[in-house]
């Protein structure tokens, strides 16, 4: 019997077709090999998969349901608009669903501490929370940009025991938190679990963090089925920076024939600088240990990016998320940040649903979506709440009359 993709998907070296990999320093090589084989044997073994499941029913409030955006819908006057509601998992985002999976392993391999970067601060909060379910010390990176932008995540952080250090190097944002964490853990990898909050960096963390997050499109796909007398979405969208809650949603109709959307922030230009549309406009690069598409500078180097999304603005993308465009599974789309204001806004006042800037733009995506496919069913990873935002927006953004 032929494997299905995610069983094949990526190879024992943990590359998808030519992305991927593991280009780390040799002092590292041994925590990942590690970090590999412990996985390898956790993932299957009944006793972290039935811990995992207790925790995600109990602990979490697994599973989050899917909701039809009825107001929404009828607003747009086009296809009908559904959200999973990733929102609703325990911290207000899908970043849970790996970072207490990562603990988990971080637990059963001894080690007292787990470090990570953060953009908009999600992936933060849900590690700092996974860090104090399993009693584990917790260093978070956090760029000074995003830090003083996303202040409340931050107060979150630590008030929920974390330590949260600023990246104040470069553009001060989620690549140099990245930098910074990365650092950090080869410092101290005897001790410590560097626990990615996307679908990128070196194998194994691309393929762990999407299985962990698979539990979303497997969800979607039972209750989307329930709620349609058995019929698949036509469309499946999602926010794409690192692109951990599109894998997750993509991953549970990898083999049907739904329309899979990633919807990158091109927030206020095609140029350099006033984006971070890596797979519309980036080319192959090796960045942070994985071989993917990046945006680069006229000296090859990451490129300065842009997003009103904290959480989006990484100038390079998961890898499987480049070998899905290169094979044409995927379709690339993209959402400026006045598309995703007009979202935010959008989905709150009609809804009664505050979104994350970075869910906004697959909101906004959908919407446009909708119109140009009146007869169509569209499923949005709606991948956090936006309580992190609301100061930022209001300040910038005037509340507008629906």
């Amino acid at each position: 019997m032929e494997k299905s993709y995610l069983d094949s998907t990526p190879d024992e070296n943990g590359f998808f077709g030519k992305y991927g990999g593991a280009f780390i320093p040799p002092q590292l090589e041994k925590a990942f090999a590690e970090i590999n084989v412990a996985y390898d044997k956790l993932s299957k073994s009944h006793e972290f998969r039935h811990e995992l499941k207790k925790i995600r029913k109990h602990y979490q409030g697994r599973p989050t349901p899917v909701y039809y955006a009825k107001n929404l819908s009828e607003f747009v006057g086009g296809g009908q608009i559904y959200l999973k509601r990733e929102d609703l998992n325990h911290t207000g985002a899908h970043k849970l669903n790996h970072c207490m999976a990562e603990a988990l392993i971080a637990k059963h391999l001894g080690k007292k501490k787990l470090i990570a970067e953060t953009g908009a601060g999600q992936h933060g909060v849900a590690l700092a929370t996974a860090a104090a379910y399993f009693g584990l010390e917790c260093d978070i990176y956090m760029g000074e940009v995003d830090i003083a932008k996303e202040h409340p995540n931050v107060v979150r952080m630590k008030i929920l025991g974390a330590t949260v250090i600023p990246a104040t190097h470069g553009l001060k944002t989620l690549k140099e938190a990245v930098d910074s964490a990365f650092d950090a853990y080869v410092g101290d990898s005897e001790n410590s679990l560097y626990a990615i909050g996307s679908v990128v960096g070196p194998h194994p963390f691309p393929k762990m963090v999407r299985d962990f997050q698979s539990i979303v499109g497997r969800e979607a796909r039972e209750q989307f089925m329930e709620m349609s007398d058995g019929q698949l979405p036509d469309h499946a969208v999602a926010c794409v920076g690192g692109g951990s809650n599109a894998m997750g949603l993509f991953s549970g109709f990898i083999d049907d024939p739904v329309k899979l959307h990633g919807v990158e922030p091109l927030g206020v230009g095609t140029k350099l600088g006033q984006h971070a549309a890596s797979l519309t406009y980036g080319e192959e690069g090796i960045m942070h240990g994985f071989n993917s598409i990046m945006l680069k500078d006229e000296k090859g180097e990451p490129a300065p990016v842009y997003s009103v999304g904290s959480g989006i603005d990484y100038p390079s993308v998961g890898p499987e998320h480049a070998y899905l465009r290169d094979i044409g599974r995927t379709i690339v789309g993209t959402c400026n940040d006045e598309d995703a204001i007009d979202a935010f806004y959008k989905l709150s006042q009609l809804e009664g649903i505050i979104p994350a800037l970075e869910s906004a733009h697959a909101v906004a995506y959908a919407m446009k979506l909708a119109k140009e496919n009146p007869k169509d069913s569209i499923l949005v990873n709606l991948s956090g709440r936006g309580d992190k935002d609301i100061d930022f927006v209001v300040e910038k953004y005037p509340i507008p009359i629906l």
